[in-house]
């Protein structure tokens, strides 16, 4: 059968983890759907070649500002109709942690977005405060001021409620309830308190250590108590205004979810029978993502949808207060993940490829040639035979290649002969390979070979700088190919990056049934080959580091109009890091550089080693060069 896009649908499991976003169209290509409208999709292959035409280089970022937008209006929406389904007497206001992403262009889009809904900032150092309060302009949308917090990130929270900013300091320790009400009477600001409570209740997933009773911030069950009696006895009961937790970030299991929120409606239905007016109830964030599109409860994914996590937060807590007869509280969320991870694609571009060694049929041998090589030929020879044992023979090839080392670091075996038993060894590899691919029962050992042999197809760009959390903590993410999806990728490769470090390295990605060590790919043509890293608007924009000082990559944003030919338009492009600009950020003046360059050419022109002229050009090629990309450029046409 004929290969067609559904074939590569099965493969690469766009539908599932696209989640209405991405698709793949009648070319073969990755289209996006901003607004899930297919009447409106931008084919990502035309946006590359139109970047391309601008003279902007690979790797490059390209965020669709309109999912932003739509992400914002399904979170909301989502609660709105939770709220009207269940009769919740409360509302909803939700807040986006900008943790997860501070980059302004992404944070405005947000908060613009956000008008209608009343959407504000959470916020958890002094940094982030003073970015939520220049932003956040009217009295009604929360800014949420977690974190440990010192007597300056105070003072300006406080700071913000004389801006008439609605902005809520969360308790994460006692001392801070303390300093809290000493510096507002200082001041004589009363303040708006929020206190994280340290639930029973764990998280699940990669991040399930940060909640329960180890978390490291909020207050246990003992010092909730006393908060409330310091506050009594201050007579400011009444500034308690919300209570917080927390249970982690990309939680794939929804009982999880119900069962905290559970837990933190009992501890509010118990405070506000204590005589305090909690207003809110914050759920903190945690709401995942579904990475690999498998709708499970394995780290990647997530086994619900958005709205069921509104059905399930505003259902527990409705269910709880009416049992005991308690108002409902405004419902408060920080789901960051689930608001930006769809926005940003990396693009990127595959230069080249990495095989074993496959060129052993060239090698000629002789009778002449050592006992360690005529047996090794022997080897090769016994597995073309029936009933072989192709362990037995494994295992045999490495001790005679170890031997062949061994022989050689002593000076018995010349370099042309063991890369002769090099050769042969590959050669017997491989032909295993082949044959245990039809064996039943394949030995641990042999199993091993298919990942080991596989092709490496080398990426421009730095996993450390933009795709952080797979290195660190083994995170999966989405990567195709952006086109060819109508041909069959005939090539098993792992993936590998321009950085000096053998960690730079992708060898995980998405199954629908679990992990896989190899990705499906297209034989190399000598064309530019182009492959998508998707859902990377969560922590990846702004945790990257600057390994091999790549530092940015080119970023472009896109819009969505249906009035453009090909339904977008290219509204920003924003340059990704320069040579000088990275060298700068580890403390290298550029002008002080050039000048150490000058010096050492004046003296090789002094020295008759070079012509002025040759100097002169020199030069300028390096300052010109300070101004380039910091990662490798090719031609559009594929070529350096």
């Amino acid at each position: 059968m004929a290969w067609n896009i559904e074939e590569s649908n099965k493969v690469y499991n766009v539908k599932e983890w696209g989640a209405g976003y991405f698709h793949i169209n009648s070319k073969g290509h990755i289209s996006v759907t901003p607004t899930k409208d297919p009447d409106k999709a931008i084919d990502l292959h035309t946006v590359i070649e139109e970047v391309h035409s601008r003279g902007i280089e690979i790797p490059v970022l390209i965020r669709f500002q309109d999912i932003l937008r739509s992400r914002v209006k399904e979170l909301n929406e989502s609660f709105r109709a939770a709220i009207s389904e269940y009769n919740y007497q409360g509302n909803y206001y939700g807040v986006f942690p900008i943790k997860v992403n501070q980059l302004r262009e992404a944070v405005e889009e947000i908060l613009d977005a956000g008008i209608p809904y009343g959407y504000g900032i959470e916020c958890g150092s002094k940094p982030e405060l003073y970015v939520a309060l220049a932003l956040i302009e009217d009295k009604e949308r929360l800014i949420i001021a977690n974190g440990y917090k010192d007597a300056a990130y105070i003072r300006m929270a406080l700071l913000g409620k004389q801006l008439r900013k609605n902005v809520i300091l969360v308790v994460e320790k006692l001392t801070e309830l303390r300093q809290i009400l000493q510096i507002s009477q200082e001041l004589n600001i009363e303040p708006a308190i929020g206190i994280r409570a340290k639930l029973s209740t764990k998280g699940t997933g990669k991040w399930e250590a940060s909640s329960g009773d180890q978390s490291k911030f909020g207050l246990s069950t003992p010092e909730l108590i006393e908060a409330i009696e310091i506050l009594k006895e201050n007579n400011l009961p009444h500034v308690f205004k919300l209570l917080h937790f927390h249970i982690g970030s990309q939680v794939p299991d929804i009982r999880t979810i119900k069962a905290a929120v559970k837990e933190a409606a009992r501890i509010y239905v118990s405070i506000h029978k204590m005589g305090v007016p909690i207003q809110y109830i914050d759920v903190g964030g945690g709401m995942g993502v579904d990475y690999d599109g498998s709708r499970t409860t394995f780290r990647s994914s997530m086994n619900y949808t958005m709205q069921e996590y509104a059905n399930d937060v505003v259902y527990t807590i409705l269910e709880v207060c009416n049992s005991e007869d308690v108002p409902h509280p405004n419902i408060v969320s920080e789901s960051g993940r689930a608001i930006v991870a769809h926005h940003s694609v990396l693009i990127l571009e595959i230069f080249g490829n990495i095989e074993k060694n496959q060129n052993y049929k060239k090698v000629d041998f002789t009778p002449d040639d050592p006992d360690i090589i005529q047996e090794m030929l022997d080897i090769r020879h016994q597995l073309h035979k029936k009933n072989t044992n192709y362990l037995e023979a494994y295992h045999d090839a490495i001790q005679r290649r170890e031997e062949a080392h061994s022989l050689f670091s002593l000076g018995y075996l010349t370099l042309s002969e063991k890369a002769k038993v090099e050769n042969l060894f590959w050669e017997i590899i491989f032909v295993i390979r082949e044959y245990t691919k039809n064996m039943t029962l394949v030995p641990e050992e042999l199993a091993e070979l298919e990942p080991r042999l596989a092709e490496q197809y080398l990426c421009n760009f730095s996993i450390f700088q933009s795709l952080l959390d797979h290195w660190a903590i083994g995170h999966l993410f989405p990567i195709v190919p952006i086109h060819r999806l109508n041909e069959e990728p005939v090539k098993r490769a792992t993936l590998v990056d321009i950085t000096c470090d053998s960690d730079g390295k992708i060898g995980k990605f998405i199954d629908l049934k679990d992990m896989k060590d190899r990705l499906e790919l297209h034989q190399l043509n000598g064309q530019p080959y182009y492959l998508g890293i998707f859902l990377l608007g969560a922590y990846q924009d702004i945790m990257g580091d600057m390994h091999n000082l790549f530092g940015r990559v080119n970023e472009v944003h896109v819009f969505m109009d249906d009035e453009e030919p090909e339904n977008y338009y290219v509204e920003e492009i924003i340059p990704g890091s320069n040579i000088g600009q990275v060298l700068s950020l580890v403390q290298y003046n550029e002008n002080e550089i050039i000048k150490l360059i000058k010096k050492a050419l004046d003296q090789r022109i002094k020295e008759g080693v070079i012509k002025p002229s040759e100097g002169v050009k020199l030069l300028d090629m390096y300052e010109l060069g300070l101004k380039e990309y910091t990662y490798l450029q090719f031609k559009p046409n594929g070529k350096r």
